[in-house]
């Protein structure tokens, strides 16, 4: 449906520019760590990184210890960077831009946009 795909097409370029504004804002305060960790998440696209991001993830794609990924993440989240829920064990982080959905189109009996 071209309906759908303009939503989406919306959707994608709503992102790009919120993400461009994000990684112009941040320039220069990010160490290499979260500038990796950061531009993963980003790859996601709008539709945002699945599950969210723990600290057992950050570690992992930044190549970095447990103390070090909650240390990087406490400052990202001061960035305003990242948004955290949970705590402890159930700890998230999102992407502190807004991710948003395709609604999907729906047609009724005759035809017509519902």
């Amino acid at each position: 449906m071209s309906i759908e795909a303009q939503r989406r097409t919306t959707v994608l370029v709503e992102f790009l520019i919120d993400k461009a504004k994000l990684l112009d804002r941040l320039r220069g305060q990010l160490n290499q760590r979260q500038e990796k960790v950061l531009l993963r998440m980003l790859l996601e696209g709008p539709d945002g990184f699945v599950g969210g991001l723990s600290a057992g993830k950050y570690a992992n794609i930044a190549e970095a210890s447990p103390a070090t990924a909650t240390r990087d993440l406490v400052e990202l989240v001061a960035l305003g960077a990242l948004v955290r829920t949970g705590e402890r064990k159930h700890t998230l982080y999102q992407l502190a831009i807004p991710l948003r959905s395709v609604t999907p189109v729906v047609l009724n009996e005759h035809g017509d946009l519902v």
